[in-house]
């Protein structure tokens, strides 16, 4: 069989076993080995090794491990939990009520958490059993939850921006910071579509009764400082250059510990689940990233990339032409795989091009990130659909109908980073040249 032909059995094999429902990770690494025998029999296979070696020797994914704890911390602790009763007697007063609370939570939750999987669940365990018992909307309060769980992944810190560093070695920094604006119009974007249909719907979001005293304003900032005194310590050492984003993650888990601790009801018994929560979830990044590697290897053994970006270039697309052809790709990819399986398998095959477009591999970070949160909510592998919907146990079809207006919205982000680049590059631009 020839090189091209064995190609497209081995990408047919992928795609076979991830609609059969294989991992992620097994269906990444199977082909690539599988490939690698068959064009160069044993031999080949001595180069897992080394690519063993290289996929977890990296600095940059020391740091998952360390914010996925800090997450976890907060979250076991009851910190998540008075976070957002915090958020929703100061924004009670807001068209949309306990809806704004959402998506106020989640972009706070996600810049600890820096998970979408983590942050919906996070704020959907405590904010659904209020939403029913207040007659919400079931659409717009699911759907509002699925969404507001992908600026986890936007706001710093993000899993998916560290291990997509680690591909392209990209600093963790510059994307970090290249995300925070970019996360902060998404969710003011949000915000203001739930506010205008609350003003034009009232009865999809009763509005909440009573007045708000001076205690009430206190209580609530005792209950958010905390969460908010350790993103800005964590993210301000990283943005002014005194920690590397693992050294700031460390110091984040002793300072969740404490806040945990203090503010929370962290139990000896209840820190074993957090380490072992962590375990688990950190096991399946780290095998992702492993298999992808090898998947890469195996692509670029076979000279993929290569023939990827010659024919790409053969094609004469314009930028624009560029975008959109990414935009069918991972919108296509967003229905199938789940998000870090959508950065392994792209961004090796893809980071090449950038230099022939002349794209910023900061601003592409952010657009593939983008172009991920999109997928946390696209069926059918959309995970955000499955997390709140099994947390609310109503109807799958009403949390998808729910994030379609959002999803629109990250349509709209989309088109503003590809007609303002500097909406994603201003600020470590800016930081950078100071």
């Amino acid at each position: 069989m020839g090189g091209e032909y064995l190609i497209i059995v081995v990408f047919g094999i992928f795609i076979g076993l991830l609609a059969a429902g294989m991992a992620v990770p097994y269906a990444i690494l199977l082909p690539g080995v599988l490939y690698l025998y068959l064009e160069g029999g044993v031999g080949a296979l001595h180069g897992l090794g080394i690519t063993t070696w290289g996929s977890m020797d990296a600095y940059t994914l020391t740091a998952i491990p360390l914010f996925v704890l800090m997450a976890e911390l907060l979250q076991s602790s009851g910190v998540g939990m008075r976070m957002y009763g915090g958020l929703s007697r100061l924004v009670r007063r807001i068209p949309g009520g306990l809806l704004q609370t959402n998506i106020a939570g989640c972009a706070v939750f996600a810049a600890v958490s820096g998970s979408s999987i983590a942050t919906a669940a996070s704020i959907g365990q405590v904010a659904l059993p209020e939403l029913k018992a207040r007659n919400y909307d079931p659409r717009l309060a699911t759907g509002s939850l699925a969404a507001g769980g992908t600026l986890g992944i936007l706001l710093p810190p993000s899993i998916a921006m560290i291990v997509y560093a680690t591909f392209t070695e990209t600093s963790v920094a510059k994307l970090f910071m290249a995300g925070v604006v970019p996360g902060l119009v998404l969710t003011v974007l949000f915000m203001l579509y739930v506010a205008a249909k609350a003003l034009l719907h009232p009865e999809i979001a009763p509005a909440e009764r009573g007045t708000m005293t001076g205690q009430m304003v206190l209580r609530s900032l005792v209950d958010i400082l905390p969460v908010l005194l350790l993103i800005v310590s964590v993210m301000g050492a990283i943005y002014t250059g005194v920690a590397t984003p693992t050294e700031a993650a460390a110091a984040g888990c002793v300072f969740a510990l404490a806040i945990a601790a203090v503010f929370g009801n962290l139990s000896w018994s209840g820190l074993a689940a957090c380490l072992k929560r962590s375990t688990l979830m950190v096991s399946n990044i780290l095998f992702i990233t492993y298999a992808a590697f090898v998947f890469s290897y195996a692509m670029s053994y076979a000279g993929v990339g290569e023939a990827i970006t010659e024919f790409i270039v053969d094609m004469n697309l314009s930028k624009t032409g560029f975008f959109i052809a990414l935009l069918i790709l991972f919108t296509a990819l967003g229905a199938l795989v789940e998000s870090l399986g959508m950065i392994v398998i792209t961004v090796p095959l893809l980071y090449p091009l950038l230099a022939t477009y002349g794209i910023d591999p900061v601003w592409f970070g952010i657009v593939v990130v983008l172009f991920i949160e999109m997928g946390q909510i696209t069926p059918p592998i959309g995970i955000n659909l499955f997390v709140i919907q099994s947390i609310s146990r109503g109807n799958l079809s009403d949390v998808v109908m729910g994030t379609i207006p959002f999803h629109l919205l990250m349509f709209v982000l989309l088109l503003m980073l590809a007609v303002w680049p500097e909406l994603a590059l201003w600020l470590p631009n800016h930081i950078s040249g100071n």
